[in-house]
């Protein structure tokens, strides 16, 4: 389940139109958030508040082994109106399963962007600050984000910490996102790390008047390169994606394939969403220089409230063709948890529930590993957040 601070984030994407999707490091989205769940270790509580449109802060206090916490606070100047209260949040947007790729949209005319007073241009670029102290380890994160212009955006994060090469390291990302292709630029301090990783779209292009609406699918290609100039050393990957649209009336679903030639490695996933509360995910991962591979699967199920304005051969259709189905009934959250699982080939199994309980939004995790006689249960972690 996603922090109330990554939350807030995310709404600020939204409101500042800003498609985080349509980059090469989303590529595998919809697997990572099936399969790679984080289980929560030991017990953690968090109180958070969005106590104006423009002003959150959070603060964290954990038991894992040892009593940590944290204090974080963000700003953003565009006014974000979304729900805050825990109570009131939409679940589909704090928990992660399958990732719906919406269509493409046309980015909007520098010209749209202007705002102009007394022959004066006043408007203001949208700017998000966030910043997160861990205590008692006195680390420190820092993020900024700044949209300046429709196509273009500059993320800026920095962590300070002791224990790191040179008390700390600081990353810069120029990012350029012109619907029908996308590219960064990277630069880290950490061995003085420069790249670059693009995506490309094949299909019409979003900018062209004869844009076709309700395509069905999108076949994506992309790849990074990167080369640290301290340590002499680079790499380079490349990967592939094809899934279906909104408009597609079948099961939703999508398949990836990236390769890592220096390391060796090609990972295939495949992503389906089988009904309205039940989605699958299988990767199979393999090193053509020493021939070991790795299989994971996964499923999630959504448990949502019964909604008594729909008959049963209407739930029964929406299952089937995985579209809804117009009702009566108002467009309300009814999501009330949901269940994920995953197995590997060696028997280690992920379970995790995150749901709502009262006003507490919860997340129960358990790592199991059949092999291990001696510790089958290897972790059991609680995580709650209340927020204002």
């Amino acid at each position: 389940m996603l922090g109330f601070m990554d939350y807030i984030q995310h709404a600020f994407h939204l409101a500042s139109q800003w498609n985080s999707d349509n980059s090469y490091s989303s590529l595998t989205a919809s697997a990572r958030d099936i399969l790679d769940f984080d289980i929560p270790r030991g017990l953690r509580f968090s109180v958070s508040s969005l106590s104006s449109p423009n002003f959150a802060n959070s603060y964290t206090f954990g038991t894992s082994g040892v009593v940590d916490g944290s204090l974080s606070y963000l700003y953003s100047s565009l006014p974000l109106q979304v729900a805050s209260r825990s109570k009131h949040i939409d679940l589909t947007e704090l928990i992660r399963g399958y990732r719906h790729v919406l269509e493409l949209r046309r980015p909007d005319n520098p010209w749209w962007w202007e705002t102009w007073h007394r022959g004066k241009r006043v408007d203001r670029l949208a700017t998000l600050l966030y910043g997160r102290l861990y205590v008692p380890a006195s680390r420190l994160e820092a993020l900024y984000l700044r949209r300046i212009s429709p196509t273009r955006q500059v993320h800026l994060s920095c962590v300070s910490d002791e224990r790191l090469q040179n008390g700390g390291t600081i990353l810069a990302l120029l990012q350029d996102d012109r619907a029908k292709s996308s590219t960064e630029y990277l630069f880290s301090t950490d061995s003085a790390l420069l790249g670059v990783r693009g995506l490309y779209n094949f299909g019409p292009d979003p900018r062209s008047s004869t844009f076709p609406p309700n395509l069905l699918s999108r076949f994506s290609v992309g790849g990074e390169l990167y080369y640290g100039l301290l340590n002499a050393s680079g790499g380079c990957s490349t990967g592939l994606r094809f899934t279906t649209l909104p408009a597609h009336a079948g099961f939703p679903y999508t398949m990836t394939l990236t390769l890592n030639p220096l390391m060796g490695n090609l990972s295939s996933t495949y992503s389906v969403k089988a009904g309205r509360n039940l989605s699958m995910c299988s990767r199979f991962d393999f090193n053509f220089y020493s021939y070991e591979s790795d299989f994971v699967v996964g499923w999630e199920v959504w448990r949502r409230r019964a909604r008594p304005m729909e008959s049963a051969s209407d739930r029964l259709a929406e299952d089937v063709l995985s579209k809804p189905v117009p009702t009566l009934r108002d467009k309300e959250d009814d999501v009330e948890g949901v269940l994920k699982a995953r197995i590997d080939q060696n028997w280690r199994i992920g379970l995790l529930w995150e749901g709502r309980i009262k006003e507490l939004l919860v997340t129960l995790g358990a790592s199991i590993d059949l092999r291990n006689r001696d510790q089958i249960a290897r972790s059991v972690g609680l995580e709650i957040q209340y927020s204002s």
